[in-house]
């Protein structure tokens, strides 16, 4: 799927799915964003992963001491470089997630929302495995999927953006149970409390699993 996201729905098409979000969904994206920024402290070396065209990235360069952005997409990245003009304290670069070039204990605080966990074609437990190696001890990884709670909101905008043209027809005979697939091979599926507990249960790191706003999940990681 993430051929899909570096491939189809990246820069511009991408930017335009959050710009017709609806007023709740808006909400849960906001609500997101100010979790993660709860938990930033000035002098904080951030990573996001699957940064996109830099949507959050002002939010937490307005905190951080310095906000690294990846992406495996190359139209984002250039999109976002200018989108981003004009901020200083960030750094942009095209990077595999499961595979990151950066050094152990890096980073105080690594970030990977709005369901990137499930957007990354890669294997989930090594995703976060390297998050956590370059996470420094006592920083904190914070990991979001959707919550149950939030599905008819959640498929409202997916159908509005299949409306758009930024994704394939919603194939309703074969969504349901947290995963949305769309006729022409996208699928977007959740990671749920379970699932989460299973994919961290071998890491060194105090776990919790937080729901915000009855539409987010968040696994909460604190490396030890």
């Amino acid at each position: 799927m993430n051929d899909y996201y570096t491939e189809k729905l990246s820069a511009e098409r991408l930017k335009r799915c959050y710009e017709i979000a609806p007023p709740r969904v808006q909400k849960y994206l906001e609500e997101e964003v100010n979790f993660v920024l709860d938990n930033i402290h000035p002098g904080d070396l951030v990573l996001e992963l699957g940064c996109g065209y830099g949507r959050i990235i002002p939010a937490l360069a307005g905190k951080a001491r310095l906000v690294v952005g990846i992406d495996s997409s190359g139209s984002s990245i250039n999109y976002a470089s200018e989108f981003l003009r004009g901020i200083s304290n960030v750094l942009l670069l095209r990077e595999d997630a499961a595979r990151l070039s950066f050094l152990d204990y890096s980073f105080n605080v690594v970030v990977c929302i709005q369901n990137g966990i499930s957007a990354f074609n890669t294997d989930q437990k090594q995703l976060i495995r390297e998050s956590i190696r370059v996470a420094k001890p006592g920083g904190i990884v914070l990991f979001s999927s959707y919550s149950d709670k939030f599905w008819d909101q959640r498929l409202e905008w997916f159908n509005l953006q299949s409306s758009a043209g930024l994704i394939g027809e919603i194939d309703t005979a074969r969504s349901g149970n947290g995963v949305i697939v769309c006729k022409d091979g996208f699928t977007a599926s959740t990671v749920g409390d379970t699932r989460f507990r299973e994919l961290t249960s071998d890491f060194n790191a105090d776990i919790s699993i937080v729901e915000v706003d009855e539409s987010s999940l968040f696994c909460v990681m604190v490396p030890r």
